[in-house]
């Protein structure tokens, strides 16, 4: 049955985004889940998403896999979970059965990722002839140089998916900003960040010597044809909560709140989004953003019968 609800008034197609710190936490005596991890499983069934971008799954590889399966238990759908990397927080990806009834790994070099991601290529029940490849990521949260060749990974299967014809939705952990031409939020002022590891983590240096935050992860994506769904529905849709901060709310020493956590879905796709929004919860440091697709739309879309977004002006190219 499809995903729907009232609020909108017909059926949708739902993705989420969470990174839930350290997994919730490790197991209590006795070998139970933590509280912590169990509150914020029933919390994103609550939400019914049928993609479910997850990242810090730093203990669902343990007992046989036992959180990933428990997971898959309450939220009603199939998980998959990465190897784990050198960050020792493994990704994970869930898909909705009766949404995307095809679902399968796609292998990948994972040399080339801090924290590998998880990939999978979905058959959406509506248009099961066109392959939409699901990607939950983190990126690394050390090195600009690291990101910037992840982010380059990622458009390897985005120009994989265009020749084919397919779809892309991914999303996750970002670990650096959007661009700032229309953002909500102010660019981060580098000048009062007081934790310097952070400030060499996030930002280059400029000409003149001053700091300057890292974007080339959204402005990779966004040249190679995928958009931001916050952005469209903040500058098309009115919805200008879409781009609020996801993390760094209890971090002045860092520059204080971010929007690292973003979704990107391919430009046909994006035209789908009915609302873009983010959930504070009190198990992470990070919030969990939902995006949501009117489902004919996304019918619509896999079948290029609706007009791709366009990119934003500070983008190389328009959408092919």
């Amino acid at each position: 049955m499809a995903s729907s609800n009232d609020e909108y008034g017909e059926p949708v197609v739902r993705l989420v985004i969470y990174n839930l710190k350290e997994d919730g936490g490790k197991d209590r005596p006795g070998g139970f889940f933590p509280h912590a991890w169990e509150e914020a499983h029933q919390f994103l069934a609550g939400l019914k998403p049928d993609v479910l971008l997850r990242q810090e799954a730093t203990y669902s590889h343990l007992r046989k896999k036992a959180r990933l399966r428990a997971a898959e238990e309450i939220l009603g759908m199939k998980g998959y979970l990465t190897p784990n990397g050198t960050g020792k927080h493994p990704t994970a990806l869930f898909v909705r059965p009766v949404t995307f009834p095809v679902s399968e790994r796609v292998p990948y070099d994972g040399r080339f990722w801090r924290t590998p991601p998880t990939i999978v290529s979905a058959r959406f029940a509506d248009v099961p002839e066109t392959e939409v490849l699901l990607m939950s990521w983190h990126a690394a949260y050390n090195s600009g140089d690291g990101r910037r060749r992840e982010a380059d990974e990622v458009t390897a299967f985005v120009d994989r998916m265009a020749r084919r014809g397919g779809a892309f939705i991914g999303g996750g952990d970002c670990n650096e900003y959007p661009v700032p031409e229309g953002e909500v939020l102010p660019p981060v002022d580098w000048s009062t960040v007081t934790d310097t590891r952070h400030l060499h983590h996030r930002t280059t240096v400029a000409p003149d010597g001053s700091r300057v935050s890292c974007t080339y992860w959204d402005r990779a994506l966004e040249t190679v044809g995928l958009r931001d769904p916050a952005r469209y529905a903040a500058h098309q849709l009115g919805q200008t909560g879409a781009l609020a901060a996801t993390a760094g709310h209890d971090r002045p020493d860092q520059g204080g709140p971010i929007r690292i956590d973003r979704p990107y879905s391919d430009a046909h796709l994006t035209r789908a989004v009915l609302r873009v929004r983010t959930h504070r919860t009190p198990w992470s440091d990070h919030d969990a953003v939902e995006t949501v697709y009117s489902r004919r739309l996304f019918t619509q879309a896999l079948r290029r019968e609706v007009e791709p977004v366009p990119s934003p002006q500070w983008a190389a190219f328009p959408p092919p």
